[in-house]
Formats: C-alpha cells, structure tokens, sequence
C-alpha cells in the first residue's frame, strides 16, 4: 500500500469523502478533501504530504492538515489571494539552479521553486 492509498485509508475514518482531489506539485502532495460532518454540513480538508525517511533507508509520509469550514471561506480566499498577489509583486524572480545560494534546493517544475522547510520560517526577532 502506497503513500496515497494510506491517504485514502486514514482520511476516511468514519466520514464521508464528498469530492476530492490531489496536486503533486514536486516533493509534495497536497490533497484537497470536501467531507460531510455527522449533520451533513460539508467542509474542506487541505493535507500536504510529503515523503519522508528513517536512518534506516525505509520512508513514510510527514503530513500537516488544515480544517477549513464553509463560515471561513469567504476569509480565507480573500486572505489567500492577498497573500498569493503579494509574493507574485513583491519576490524576485528565483534564479536557475547554477545560480541558487548555497543550501537552498531548486528544481525544474515549469519554472524554479524552492524545497522551503516549515521550520526554515521561523519569527524574527
């Protein structure tokens, strides 16, 4: 059983997946899951998946999920889009691999991202 079949499995757990959809986007994976609660009211989960693996050679798969219910649609999108339109505006254009600094990782994927971990976001001081 692979990585998404588990997905499948364990997101199930008793609710019912109304629609769904999954975005491979180079490392990751983020998989886009509308359910319905006991009530019938549906909401969305957002789950990035990501391959991981032990000292021992053998993977598994780090998750992180969001709950996103209908009353904060509206916000969320709003604020998302404001977000997305200030990066599009405001970040340079990432240089080719050759180019990239020292211990950032870029691959090819319609254009240049970059591998930014979680934990590389931490506050300023």
């Amino acid at each position: 059983m692979d990585g998404y079949e588990k997905h499948d499995e364990i997101e199930n757990n008793g609710r019912e997946e109304i629609f769904s959809k999954v975005v491979r986007a180079g490392k990751r994976t983020y998989f886009l899951d509308v359910k319905a609660t006991k009530r019938n009211d549906y909401y969305l989960t957002i789950t990035e998946s990501k391959k991981r693996f032990n000292r021992d050679g053998r993977h598994y798969f780090e998750k992180h999920k969001i709950f996103l219910y209908k009353e904060d649609f509206e916000k969320f999108i709003e604020n998302l889009t404001e977000a997305i339109d200030f990066i599009k505006v405001n970040v340079p254009e990432i240089l080719p691999l050759e180019h990239a600094e020292v211990g950032v990782e870029a691959e090819n994927n319609n254009g240049y991202t970059s591998d930014v971990e979680f934990d590389d976001l931490g506050e300023k001081n």
